[in-house]
């Protein structure tokens, strides 16, 4: 298997990670690459436009989604890692699920990086992420997809998801796990306020300083439509989304996941070069 890319591009771009869900209620684009073609022909499109891998998914985990029977998530996101491996074989998949069984099945089909919202809180989760071997990305969320944006609230938030993301890779590590296949999410939009979220990312330096490998998630995401009131739908955070990638690389984030990803390569790419003549 092909090693996940883990690490910013040579000249300080992230890795560009391109979402894929294969599901009926994505927040973003919910059914439009539900079927098996229509995620797989997204996912080819996404590499062709710039992305470094790929992010499939088959749980929504906007906030208020229920949860998604095993089976069901196996259905959907099985054939389209097939799918990408028969056309692509070098592609770097990400599996995003909070199910160990998922995550096994779909490291066998192909995928090399298991990203999971809930952390390995899962019964049997670090031990199966010991077994499969591949990278693990340790995302925060206060509660669960469906209550997570109740009535959020945290002492310091930075510091508090800092510690919690600590905790759950010391959990990891006791199984024998490579600490050097560990990446953290401070999770944004997962349980926070617009303030909680704005004190996240303007803080993303002190999660890199922790010396993992960050991934950064903010695309399309609601805290965009706080600040901006016109931006309801999703497919008009496209200037937010951008705003918020580039101050992720400047902070020194490893992979920055998003839906746009020929706008966000290109701009990640201007953002190199002027710093390039900003260091002359």
């Amino acid at each position: 298997m092909l090693a996940f890319p883990l690490r910013p591009h040579a000249d300080g771009r992230p890795q560009l990670m391109g979402i894929v869900n294969v599901t009926p209620d994505s927040f973003s684009d919910g059914g439009r690459h539900a079927s098996t073609q229509a995620a797989r022909d997204h996912a080819l499109r996404l590499l062709d436009e710039g992305a470094d891998c790929l992010d499939i998914g088959g749980e929504s985990t906007r906030p208020g989604a229920d949860p998604v029977a095993e089976a069901e998530e196996l259905d959907r996101v099985i054939p389209v890692i097939e799918a990408i491996r028969a056309e692509r074989p070098d592609a770097a998949i990400s599996i995003d699920t909070m199910k160990p069984g998922v995550a096994r099945a779909a490291v066998h089909a192909g995928a090399g990086l298991w990203n999971d919202v809930n952390a390995l809180r899962a019964e049997g989760a670090p031990e199966t992420a010991m077994e499969l071997g591949v990278p693990v990305c340790l995302m925060h969320m206060q509660g669960e997809p469906r209550t997570m944006q109740a009535d959020p609230h945290y002492d310091d938030v930075v510091n508090d998801v800092a510690r919690y993301l600590g905790q759950r890779a010391g959990v990891l590590l006791s199984t024998g796990f490579d600490r050097s296949l560990i990446v953290l999410d401070p999770g944004i939009g997962f349980g926070k306020t617009l303030e909680h979220n704005l004190k996240l990312i303007a803080s993303l330096e002190h999660f890199v300083s922790l010396g993992l490998p960050v991934l950064f998630g903010a695309s399309r995401k609601r805290f965009i439509n706080a600040i901006d009131e016109t931006a309801t739908d999703a497919l008009d955070r496209l200037g937010g989304s951008l705003t918020v990638a580039l101050q992720a690389a400047r902070a020194g984030c490893a992979i920055v996941r998003v839906h746009d990803v020929r706008e966000t390569a290109q701009a990640l790419k201007v953002q190199a070069e002027l710093e390039k003549f900003q260091s002359i």
